[in-house]
């Protein structure tokens, strides 16, 4: 009965990856307008809060310049960050529910990530003022894998030492 329950509860495990396939794809359903408009708010909150960091005291056309100088990047971190999430939140349940190690936990969840990526870049050909390039599933890929690194690093970790005591009362 217990190993049924078990089976059961297995996929719920990937609900957090679940949320976070949806807001990636809800940010990817913006028109280019919406989603260029969002991020040029992100941009300009970090320059104005750098620039009273700062006490440089810009001007408006000076907040205008330095907002449109890193506009760009500032999109692009907003893709390694979901997929970082998405990676984490992929990577977890694998190790931890489904016991999967080392290469082959990285590969099926870099190969899940990946395709998301690739079906996400597909999906915003869709999409009024977006396009979807490999550039793109290449940036999503360093927040891919720097997540699946993270959360190996974290459950390699836990598992020799706040986790260790555990371990050894199974055993017997």
């Amino acid at each position: 009965m217990k190993s049924f329950f078990r089976f059961l509860l297995k996929p719920l495990a990937f609900v957090p990856a679940l949320i976070m396939i949806y807001i990636i794809f809800n940010f990817s359903q913006q028109p280019g307008d919406v989603s260029a408009g969002l991020s040029l708010k992100v941009s300009r909150k970090i320059v104005v809060a750098a620039d009273e960091l700062l006490e440089r005291n810009w001007t408006e056309s000076q907040i205008n310049y330095y907002t449109e100088k890193i506009h760009y990047y500032v999109r692009k971190a907003g893709h390694v960050t979901e997929y970082f999430i998405l990676a984490i939140t992929i990577t977890l349940p694998l190790y931890v529910v489904f016991g999967l190690r080392h290469v082959v936990l990285f590969l099926i969840s870099g190969i899940i990530c990946v395709a998301l990526a690739c079906f996400d870049e597909y999906h915003q050909t869709f999409i009024a003022g977006r396009t979807g390039t490999p550039r793109d599933v290449l940036i999503d890929s360093i927040g891919i894998f720097s997540g699946i690194l993270v959360a190996e690093v974290f459950c390699f970790a836990g598992r020799k030492t706040i986790f260790a005591p555990l371990e050894k009362k199974r055993k017997p």
